[in-house]
C-alpha cells in the first residue's frame, strides 16, 4: 500500500502515517466481502442479532483504545470521545435487536384464490464512506443497519482519521467473522475506486460536491446520501432562559463540524438586539481548547477561514481560545458571531462547520420561516419558544429531515434523522434504515383447490 502523512489536528504537526489502498487492494477487500456475503445472509436474524451484540460488548471492552485512537486523529476533548465510543457500542446493540424485527407491507390473500407474502433482502455488499468529523458514530450509523439487514460491508474511513474504524475491523473480525466487514484506509482516491467497485450499494456521508460526485458513479445501484446541513434556528422572543446557553453548548459541540449543528440564529427584529446580546455572552463562555477542539484539517480550517473573511457582515465577534502549551499550531478556531450580514452572504448559505453562528432579523414570524427555508440544504433546524403550540406549529413548517423544540442536537437510536434536498436522501439511525439496506420481494402463490390449481 501507499502512505500518507498524518497530522495532530491539535498541533498542525506530523503524528504518523497512514496507509492508502489503492485497486489491488480494493478489489480484494471488495473479493472478501462478497465471499462472506453467502455466510452472513444465511444466519438467522437471532444469530446476526447475537454476532452484532458480542461486537458491542468488544467496543465496551476496549473503550478507552477507541477514545484514544478517536481523539489522535479529530482532536475531540476526552468526554466527547469517550461519550461516542459509548454511543457506538449502542448503535451495534440497538441494531442487534433490530435485526430480528420484520416490517412487511400487508400479506394474506390479496387476490382471490393465492396467497401473498413479502420478503426483506439484503442488497450485498455495501460500500460505505465515512466522514471525519464522526468517524466512529457515522460509520455505525451506516455499518450497523446495514450488517443487521444481512450485507456485508467494505467501509473507508477518511483519510485523516483511519485510526479507530481499523481497531472496529479487527473486533469485527472476532464477532462477526471474516470479510463481513472491512475497512479501507485511504484517500479520495481510494473511495472513488471504492464507489466504482463491484459493490451493490453506496452509503456515502461528506460534501454535496462529493455526494454528486458518487451518485454518478454509482449509476443504477442503490446510494444512500448524507450531504450535510445548514441548521436554522428559530428564535422567538418568549425563549426558555436557557436558549443561549444551549444553542452555544451545541454549537460547540465538536468544534461545530457536525452537519446537524446550529448555524443560523433568526429572531424577530424587535427582539434581534436582545438576542445578539445574549448569544454573544454566551458564546464567550465557551472557549477553543478548554470546552471543544479544533477543526480537523488545514484544508477545513482554510475553508472556514475563507467564509469568514468573504462575509459581508458588519458585526464580527470572536471568544477567546484556552490553548495548552504545545498546541498553539493546531487547527484552533474561537467561537464567532456575524451579524447584520446579507441574506445570500456566503457564511448564510453555505455550511461553514465551525463553531460559528449567523444572526438574522426577519420582520415577522412567516418572514422567519421564509428565511429558514431560504437555502439549498434542509438536514435540521429547531424552534425555541415557551409557546407549545406554536413551538410544534414551526417546527412542522421547516424544511429539515429533523427538527427540535427547546432543545438541539438530541438524538437516539430510537429515532430516524435524514435529509432533504441538497443535503442528500436517505434514513439513518431507527428500525427504519433497515429498509435503506433491504429490497422487498413479493411471492405469490396460487391454492389448491383456486382456478387452474392441480
Amino acid at each position: 500500500m501507499d502512505t500518507l502523512p498524518l497530522i495532530d489536528p491539535r498541533t498542525g504537526k506530523p503524528r504518523g502515517t497512514g496507509s492508502v489502498a489503492r485497486e489491488p487492494q480494493v478489489t480484494a477487500a471488495i473479493a472478501a466481502a462478497r465471499r462472506a456475503l453467502p455466510g452472513w445472509r444465511a444466519l438467522t436474524p437471532k444469530e446476526r442479532s447475537r454476532r452484532l451484540d458480542r461486537l458491542a460488548a468488544l467496543i465496551e471492552e476496549h473503550a478507552d483504545d477507541y477514545a484514544v485512537r478517536e481523539r489522535a486523529g479529530t482532536g475531540k476533548p476526552v468526554h466527547e470521545a469517550a461519550g461516542e465510543v459509548e454511543q457506538l457500542a449502542d448503535l451495534f446493540r440497538f441494531y442487534a435487536g433490530a435485526a430480528r424485527t420484520r416490517t412487511a407491507p400487508a400479506a394474506g390473500t390479496l387476490v382471490a384464490g393465492h396467497e401473498s407474502w413479502v420478503r426483506w433482502e439484503p442488497l450485498g455488499v455495501v460500500g460505505v464512506v465515512v466522514p471525519w468529523n464522526y468517524p466512529l458514530m457515522m460509520a455505525a450509523w451506516r455499518c450497523a443497519p446495514a450488517l443487521a439487514a444481512g450485507n456485508t460491508v467494505v467501509a473507508k474511513p477518511a483519510e485523516t482519521t483511519p485510526d479507530a474504524l481499523e481497531l472496529l475491523a479487527e473486533h469485527a473480525r472476532e464477532a462477526l467473522g471474516e470479510g463481513v466487514l472491512r475497512v479501507l484506509p485511504g484517500d479520495r482516491e481510494t473511495g472513488r475506486l471504492l464507489v466504482s467497485g463491484d459493490v451493490d450499494m453506496i452509503a456515502f456521508t461528506g460534501s454535496a460536491m462529493a455526494g454528486a460526485e458518487v451518485a454518478a458513479r454509482a449509476g443504477t445501484r442503490r446510494v444512500s446520501l448524507e450531504l450535510g446541513g445548514n441548521s436554522p434556528v428559530l428564535v422567538l422572543p418568549d425563549a426558555p432562559d436557557d436558549t443561549w446557553a444551549e444553542l452555544a453548548a451545541a454549537t460547540t459541540y465538536n468544534a461545530g463540524q457536525s452537519c446537524a449543528v446550529p448555524a443560523r440564529v433568526i429572531t424577530l427584529r424587535a427582539n434581534y438586539e436582545s438576542a445578539l446580546s445574549l448569544l454573544t455572552a454566551a458564546l464567550r463562555e465557551r472557549r477553543a481548547g478548554r470546552d471543544f477542539g479544533p477543526l480537523n484539517n488545514t484544508d477545513q480550517a482554510a475553508r472556514y477561514d475563507r467564509i469568514v473573511a468573504s462575509s459581508a457582515a458588519k458585526v464580527t465577534v470572536s471568544g477567546e481560545t484556552e490553548i495548552a502549551p504545545g498546541e498553539e499550531g493546531g487547527f484552533w478556531r474561537p467561537t464567532t458571531v456575524l451579524a447584520e450580514l446579507p441574506d445570500d452572504d456566503p457564511a448564510v448559505r453555505e455550511e461553514v462547520f465551525g463553531p460559528l453562528l449567523t444572526v438574522q432579523a426577519a420582520e415577522s414570524v412567516e418572514a422567519a420561516v421564509a428565511l429558514a427555508n431560504g437555502v439549498p440544504q434542509a438536514l435540521a433546524a429547531s424552534v425555541w419558544t415557551r409557546d407549545l403550540m406554536t413551538g410544534l406549529d414551526l417546527a412542522g413548517r421547516l424544511d429539515a429531515g429533523e427538527t427540535w423544540l427547546n432543545c438541539h442536537l438530541v438524538q437516539t437510536a430510537e429515532l430516524p434523522h435524514g435529509g432533504r434536498g441538497a443535503s442528500g436522501h436517505g434514513t439513518d439511525l431507527s428500525a427504519l434504515a433497515l429498509h435503506e439496506y433491504q429490497r422487498p420481494k413479493t411471492v405469490t402463490a396460487r391454492l389448491r383447490g383456486a382456478p387452474g390449481a392441480q
